[in-house]
């Protein structure tokens, strides 16, 4: 049974270790020696279908799309920005450029161009491979801004195959010794991409990822998390952002395990895409799953079905629960009602939602941001268990995961092979390992501020580790509320809880210096609309909704119920006194989320200042 005695540090042993002459290339290389037909990628046909891409022509292409990059003036270690949506160029260029002997600098296809041109003018980048031309007057914009050399700055296009044939025929002159050369140049410990963060809490800074944080993470996550990753036809459908830490490092573990990837951008056809593809496990973001949730029993409701969703969802999370309980010493399981409810509602419901991801999902792992535990116990319940992990860029994203026989839902899991973490007396995430980053690109002042004494990398996140050493996140330092009273609240786990509830896409809760704690919350659309039908008031908006006094009292009081379930797990003096329902849509494009989809706090604090003050003085 486990013990209540939590623990200030904990270290999972290294499974390998790489040589100092080995990078990010030689394990490409290396399973194309192997198994020259392996299929790694897929490509859409066009037609519902999809084209396997083996390694062997996956390999070709990159080597001559780095031949081209060579030809058009890149040396080694000279930085190549990428700006595109998720897609197989993005990941054909980013091999190409390590193969070239450059550093790879990934920029957010929703940056604005003042935000490009911090990016460009700080990389020092050569030159832009864009995935679309639709964003070349972005980048040049961003360019100009920047001036002098760089408003001459080179863009290509990757959108298509013949793009980078373009690229390709730039090759001419470069022979394979010269390729050879460069690619085995850089080694374990140079920097093989500049990843720069989200910037919630000020200018984003590019970390140092080296090749040694990118193929010993990965040649160590492999067999650690074997059992997700799975073996023969393990494949998987990425659709998060590439200028992503997190899914670039997923792609590079895929390269590693021979695990086949398909991409896409377009989340209008993800369903589609999700039912032709079949991947056996999927990497989402925590609002994925909320979406998918949410939507399954807004359909249910709006089916007459919501009943009968309702019971099914209670019956999930009681039967993961119960499955949680026993797998930590505190139960027996399932009992056998329960274990009757649960298979009674598997074929009417369950199978369906499983069916909505391609019907061959065995897992599912999350990142980015926290996950509502009780939604992770429904997708457990419905057999879809999902492994929550946590990582930032400096850790070259996972640093810690839940894996099948050792998940602790409501913790994001167990230091991955090779690294420690350990908790500060002041309750701050401290890290060390392989995958840490090797500094902020020209900021030394700021790399030494982000290690103690004792070279542990301090996150800023504030968390704890039970006796077993499952670690779990509560917030961010930074974003610690004291009310004028004293009194310490942590925001994220209240903004979740009532973020959990259909009708909220975000919450934001405020107190800093003020009597109490309040909150800002951003009503969902689709949800406001389908709740607003399915409840007499017609089809509104969610302004509509709130000039409509019956619908806006009946909304309000709905809301209340989630504010009110959120203060049952803190003190009174922590608790959600009141609150205001904003019209306004929080997202990537309004500067509010960052593309993983994390607050912006000070940005929300900013724009919405009045709603904060009326909060106040209502």
């Amino acid at each position: 049974m486990t013990t209540a005695q939590p623990i200030r540090e904990t270290t999972t042993e290294p499974i390998t270790r790489i040589g100092d002459h080995i990078n990010v290339t030689h394990g490409v290389v290396a399973l194309c020696e192997a198994q020259p037909g392996h299929p790694v990628y897929a490509i859409s046909n066009g037609a519902g279908g999809w084209l396997d891409i083996t390694i062997s022509s996956f390999l070709s292409q990159v080597k001559k799309v780095a031949k081209g990059l060579i030809g058009l003036g890149v040396e080694p270690g000279d930085k190549v920005a990428v700006m595109s949506a998720t897609s197989y160029s993005w990941a054909v260029v980013d091999q190409a450029i390590w193969f070239a002997g450059g550093i790879s600098v990934p920029i957010y296809e929703t940056s604005s161009a003042h935000q490009i041109a911090h990016l460009l003018a700080s990389s020092e980048a050569q030159l832009v491979l864009i995935g679309s031309d639709h964003l070349r007057s972005a980048v040049q914009a961003g360019a100009n801004m920047v001036g002098g050399k760089k408003s001459g700055l080179e863009i290509y296009s990757i959108e298509s195959t013949a793009d980078l044939d373009e690229i390709a025929a730039n090759s001419t002159n470069v022979t394979n010794s010269q390729l050879e050369t460069a690619r085995t140049r850089a080694r374990a410990d140079d920097v093989a991409t500049l990843v720069y963060t989200s910037g919630t809490t000020g200018k984003p800074k590019g970390v140092e990822i080296t090749h040694r944080n990118l193929v010993e993470g990965a040649a160590n996550i492999v067999p650690f998390a074997a059992d997700i990753l799975g073996e023969g036809e393990s494949r998987t459908l990425l659709f998060l952002p590439l200028a992503h830490v997190l899914a670039r490092a997923v792609q590079l573990i895929c390269l590693h395990r021979g695990i086949q990837v398909a991409h896409t951008a377009d989340t209008s056809t993800l369903l589609d895409d999700l039912g032709t593809f079949r991947p056996t496990w999927l990497l989402v973001v925590p609002r994925v799953l909320e979406k998918v949730y949410h939507s399954a029993a807004a359909k249910a409701s709006d089916d007459g079905k919501g009943a009968i969703f309702e019971e099914a969802r209670k019956t999930a999370v009681a039967y993961s629960q119960a499955l949680q309980a026993a797998a930590d010493g505190n139960g027996s399981g399932p009992s056998l009602a329960l274990r009757a409810k649960h298979a009674l509602f598997s074929p009417l419901v369950y199978s369906k939602l499983r069916a909505k991801l391609g019907g061959e999902v065995t897992h599912i792992v999350s990142g980015a941001s926290p996950l509502n535990p009780e939604i992770a116990h429904f997708f457990a319940g419905i057999g879809l268990p999902v492994q929550e992990g946590y990582g930032l860029t400096e850790s070259t994203a996972p640093i810690t995961l839940n894996i099948p026989g050792a998940t602790r839902i409501g913790t994001v899991g167990l230091p991955v092979p090779g690294n420690t973490v350990k908790i500060a007396e002041d309750g701050e995430i401290l890290l060390k390992g392989p995958v840490i980053f090797h500094g902020y690109y020209n900021r030394p002042d700021e790399t030494k501020e982000a290690f103690d004494d004792n070279g542990f990398f301090c996150t800023g996140d504030l968390g704890s580790l039970d006796a077993d050493g499952f670690l779990s996140v509560t917030g961010r330092k930074k974003e610690l509320i004291v009310t004028a009273g004293g009194k310490n609240i942590f925001p994220t786990p209240l903004e979740e809880s009532v973020r959990s509830d259909p009708l909220v896409a975000q919450t934001v809760v405020v107190g800093e210096g003020r009597p109490f704690a309040a909150a800002l919350v951003f009503p969902d659309p689709e949800a406001v609309s389908s709740w607003a039908e399915h409840n007499g008031f017609g089809h509104l908006s969610i302004r509509d909704a709130l000039a409509d006094e019956a619908a806006s009292h009946a909304l309000h009081a709905q809301v209340q119920q989630a504010v009110d379930r959120a203060n049952t797990e803190v003190s009174r003096a922590e608790s959600i006194r009141s609150f205001a329902l904003v019209d306004a849509e929080l997202s990537i494009e309004s500067g509010h989320l960052t593309p993983s989809m994390k607050l912006i706090r000070a940005k929300v604090m900013d724009d919405f200042s009045d709603a904060v003050e009326d909060l106040y003085t209502a």
